[in-house]
């Protein structure tokens, strides 16, 4: 560590020390126990915890997430992209400062040490300080207990701070010109800010649990890739016979419905390394969307978060949804937040595999919902083109008008997780390209949107056939099937897919104007081949992957 890093944790552990009231490493009950004394969060008649946040924090603040520019990590970072917003130590230095002050002025102060990582070799410590107790049980949903082997750790010396102070704000006039400005004029007083090197992040002001979740991620996403791991936002399950298999796609995209399978042990839902042993989840349980969430549409979700348990037992957090004052609650409400969450630990679900590691991925599946349904709804991927589509990171979205017509947007996150992914893009697509190489991995790509027209004429493909087309991949029933090129896309269809109707699996045979279909199949391939233009045209990517560019 350098001297900078040393001299600042030590100064934490100074005012930790000297504080008159720090409760470390209290009990899940406990801190259950005093989120609901110092009215953190409400308890709801199933036993759960309900709390609600200011309209700035009912999800993350991308212009106000920060890290810091350091000139030894710089150069790993690309500054290209919209989510990596470079501060500086100086301004780090006083926000850390004001910190401090805020802790000691603070009456009750909680700590606790988890980890981050279900693979010992690579679990980085974290000690969150933080002076609401709700803050804590979060962390010991999402966060993972300190293996006994934590020696063996990596990063078992490199413990990384993390400082959560969500009712507290930045003052506005010291900060003036030094983060963002609001469009009244006045400073933001909000900040997720996070530094690298110093092992050091702080979340100043915003009360939504995901920005520590988030925060962390990130930061595995930087370390992870200089010691021979690959970082995914993705969903990872395992089968009977010990075949893994990574689900990566955007919001909307049937990543959470999809991994939720009876037949394979879920790893985790969003967040895994890939190292040269095999595959392993970063947390110890979910954060899911709890939007229009029904029973009889996510039974395991519903369960985990809605079972009955003595609210000291049960910890799970609903955050943001509609709550009457019988206590019932209404998942549908959309009029506080559409991003209504709840988190809970992964032993809440039935169908898991605890360790939450597993063997190297024989299968990976790129999940798209494209609303243009011009995309095959299966489709093989070699190793260029699945590095390209892992670039891209498409997907496309619902925009509403005035008059109720909708039109589809195209969507593009690098790696299907674009603000966490810090890191010079071809780290992290060289990186899948070897693997696969070296693992034989299969990708596809599968589409979860529409069929036979776009959004408004066709209509969305039915789940039972993306279940069927998801089965056949993870089955190896695609492995030996005739494949015919896409010569607009650079991917490969398969002629036949079990239990799939097979006029299905080109989509023009599924357009009644074919006409309209190249003309939106040319005009989707263009703007892939802008965006590309637009995030990558600097970056040192082979020739070889962006001639798999739609467009291209």
């Amino acid at each position: 560590m350098s001297t900078i890093q040393i001299s600042m944790i030590e100064e934490l552990k100074k005012v930790l020390d000297e504080h008159p009231d720090v409760r470390e490493n209290l009990s899940r009950e406990d801190l259950i126990t005093k989120a609901v004394e110092n009215k953190d969060a409400l308890v709801t008649p199933n036993g759960a915890l309900a709390t609600w946040t200011p309209s700035n924090s009912t999800g993350r603040s991308p212009k106000d997430t920060y890290i810091v520019r350091n000139p030894e990590s710089e150069s790993n970072i690309d500054w290209t992209s919209p989510n990596n917003i470079g501060l500086s130590p100086q301004t780090f230095a006083l926000i850390y400062e004001d910190a401090l002050k805020t802790i000691q002025s603070k009456e009750t102060i909680f700590t606790t040490t988890r980890v981050i990582g279900a693979d010992a070799k690579y679990a980085l410590p974290v000690k969150t300080t933080s002076d609401k107790a709700l803050n804590q049980v979060f962390i010991d949903n999402m966060f993972r207990p300190v293996p006994e082997d934590i020696q063996n750790s990596i990063f078992a010396d490199q413990e990384f701070q993390l400082i959560a102070l969500p009712n507290d704000e930045l003052d506005k006039d010291r900060y003036k010109g030094l983060v963002r400005d609001l469009p009244n004029g006045e400073t933001s007083g909000l900040c997720v800010v996070v530094d690298v090197d110093r092992r050091i992040g702080i979340v100043y002001g915003s009360q939504y649990q995901g920005s520590m979740k988030k925060l962390m991620f990130t930061v595995m996403n930087y370390l992870l890739p200089f010691n021979g791991v690959l970082p995914l936002h993705c969903s990872a399950n395992e089968g009977k016979g010990k075949d893994s298999a990574l689900l990566l796609g955007l919001s909307g995209t049937g990543k959470t419905t999809l991994s939720a399978d009876p037949n394979r042990a879920l790893l985790g839902d969003d967040e895994h390394g890939w190292s040269d042993k095999g595959i392993f989840n970063f947390e110890n349980g979910c954060y899911a969307k709890m939007i229009d969430m029904e029973r009889k549409n996510e039974p395991e979700i519903w369960d985990a978060v809605m079972h009955n348990a003595d609210y000291k037992k049960h910890g799970a957090i609903i955050e943001n949804a509609m709550m009457y004052p019988n206590g019932s609650i209404d998942f549908f409400d959309t009029r506080y937040t559409p991003n209504s969450r709840a988190s809970y630990p992964l032993e809440f679900l039935s169908n898991i595999k605890p360790e939450s590691t597993a063997g190297h991925p024989k299968t990976i599946l790129f999940l798209t919902a494209d609303a243009y349904g011009v995309l095959p709804p299966v489709s093989k991927l070699t190793k260029e083109q699945a590095m390209l589509w892992f670039l891209m990171g498409y997907t496309s979205k619902l925009a509403g008008t005035e008059t109720g017509v909708t039109e589809p947007q195209a969507t593009f996150s690098r790696f299907f997780g674009q603000p966490f992914m810090p890191c010079n893009p071809n780290i992290y697509a060289d990186m899948l390209g070897d693997k696969m190489d070296e693992h034989n991995t299969n990708v596809f790509l599968i589409n979860t949107g529409w069929s036979g027209g776009s959004y408004g004429t066709g209509s969305r493909i039915k789940l039972k056939y993306t279940r069927a087309m998801v089965d056949a991949a993870l089955n190896g029933e695609l492995d030996n099937v005739e494949y015919v090129k896409d010569e607009l896309f650079h991917v490969n269809i398969p002629t036949t897919c079990p239990n799939v109707p097979t006029e299905m699996l080109i989509p023009i045979n599924t357009w009644e104007d074919k006409k309209a279909y190249k003309t939106t199949a040319e005009n989707l391939a263009l703007k892939f081949s802008a965006n590309y233009d637009k995030a990558y045209s600097k970056q040192d990517i082979d020739a070889n992957i962006i001639a798999q560019c739609p467009g291209k």
